[in-house]
């Protein structure tokens, strides 16, 4: 391959990962700034910012690239934090987290069965769920902050390991590979890119649609349900208030990464690229001491400005076809 095949290649797929050039550009526009914004500890608080999201985007790509979406993460995340706390009062504390876990599989079910079993648009389903979940929320702790009695909760996403890395990271980082893993290199993963490409091939191909297309369901749900445990973990309190515009925002990411609603496209290293954007855009902007209503614009722009981008680069590379 000679200089300038390579150089074409790298320079297409920058073109198609916007995320990451974004990223990059705020990165070095922070350099010739005099702030504290490379300062370990705020490249830490950055971070463990980004890192519920990051894990509830996790299960999130794998409905988006099977062609769904799941709007009700943001209340299931604020409903297993919950019946963990409530749970760890009563019971050890390892059970009520399973418990938490169990809340959030429970729900990915019957979000499934509606969508998958019953052909229901996941949009309206799952938004609907996300309302349904959030009363519960509110009815279980009386629209109240509720605080666990065991003094371990809260270093299970405070605790650091190897003495420097929080627990809440590294958790991220090993559900990271673990899902990046799964969406390469085994079967599954390659019938949630074959079901998002072309669902009557994949059912004409053998696949198990159906069963594929709602455990990515219950993995959205799990995966927002341990994202919720951390989150009450490293706040110490569980509420229904947690997760109000999560649903939006965490989808929203998974798409500005490159992870198409259409389906069939996308991959676990851009999702975690487009939900760091996000966090990093507020740190940074957190840092040049800018209004939070600016702040709000900004993130609204740049989510316009990315998805319009892939949509005509999309729209350009089919007419040139």
């Amino acid at each position: 391959m000679s200089i300038s095949d390579t150089w074409n290649r790298w320079r297409n797929l920058l073109v198609k990962q916007k995320a990451f050039l974004a990223v990059i550009a705020i990165l070095i526009i922070m350099a010739f700034t005099k702030t504290g914004f490379y300062t370990s500890y705020n490249l830490l608080e950055l971070l463990k910012a980004a890192a519920v999201l990051e894990i509830l985007a996790f299960g999130v790509t794998l409905t988006v690239i099977c062609g769904g979406c799941d709007l009700s993460i943001g209340s299931t995340m604020s409903l297993s934090g919950i019946i963990a706390i409530l749970l760890m009062n009563h019971i050890p504390m390892w059970l009520a987290i399973l418990a938490g876990v169990a809340s959030g599989a429970v729900i990915g079910l019957i979000n499934g069965f509606f969508i998958v079993q019953q052909k229901t648009e996941p949009f309206i389903i799952t938004l609907g769920t996300g309302m349904l979940i959030k009363g519960i929320c509110q009815q279980l702790t009386d629209a109240k902050p509720v605080s666990p009695e065991n003094s371990d909760f809260v270093k299970l996403a405070n605790g650091l390991a190897f003495g420097f890395l929080p627990n809440l990271i590294l958790v991220t980082i090993i559900l990271m590979i673990i899902f990046h893993l799964i969406l390469r290199y085994t079967a599954f993963g390659r019938n949630c890119y074959a079901i998002g490409g072309d669902y009557d091939v994949a059912v004409y191909s053998g696949i198990r649609v159906i069963w594929t297309k709602w455990m990515t369901y219950v993995i959205c749900g799990v995966t927002a349900a341990i994202g919720g445990i951390m989150l009450s973990s490293q706040l110490n309190t569980g509420s229904s208030i947690y997760g109000d515009n999560t649903a939006l925002l965490v989808n929203c990411g998974v798409v500005v990464g490159g992870t198409s609603f259409a389906g069939g496209v996308g991959g676990i290293p851009q999702t975690a690229i487009g939900l760091l954007l996000f966090s990093l855009l507020e740190n940074a902007m957190n840092s040049l001491m800018i209004s939070p209503y600016v702040q709000q614009a900004t993130k609204g722009i740049l989510i316009v400005l990315i998805i319009w981008l892939d949509c005509h680069g999309a729209k350009k590379k089919s007419e040139d076809v």
